[in-house]
């Protein structure tokens, strides 16, 4: 028996859920610049981005192997429950290309002693986070 956990050949995969399958791919796409590695019935999409995996899926309720689980977009975007954050070498213009992409941002990049970061949303309230370290 092989225990060993994790193992070599394994990927870690984010599942977001949307509401609109269309829109979100448009919006990891064309403004976060996520690869698009395919999509499966109208229901779901996949993305490499920056050695990550995404999987976005639309809703859904319990399924024979999760019973009592439903999957839904977020309810509320100013409560969060999980964010990403994407490390950048230039908080300022990773900010910049995202908003001339679309991206709305919450404020502009604050700065702090140890890092410049700014945050902004997905079409479905999802957070997101550019985030560029400084000194030690």
């Amino acid at each position: 028996m092989n225990d060993e956990f994790p193992a070599g050949g394994m990927e870690l995969t984010h599942i977001l859920v949307i509401s609109d399958l269309a829109r979100a791919v448009t919006f990891y796409r064309d403004v976060l610049g996520a690869e698009l590695v395919r999509e499966y019935g109208g229901s779901s999409a996949v993305f490499s981005f920056q050695g990550a995996w995404l999987l976005l899926v639309t809703g859904g309720g319990p399924t024979a192997d999760k019973p009592t689980v439903t999957f839904t977009p977020p309810g509320d975007p100013d409560r969060v429950s999980h964010a990403m954050t994407i490390r950048v070498p230039d908080c300022m213009a990773a900010y910049e290309t995202l908003r001339s992409r679309g991206a709305e941002f919450l404020t502009p990049p604050v700065a702090s002693d140890w890092e410049v970061r700014a945050f902004f949303r997905d079409p479905d309230g999802h957070l997101l986070e550019i985030s560029e370290a400084r000194g030690g």
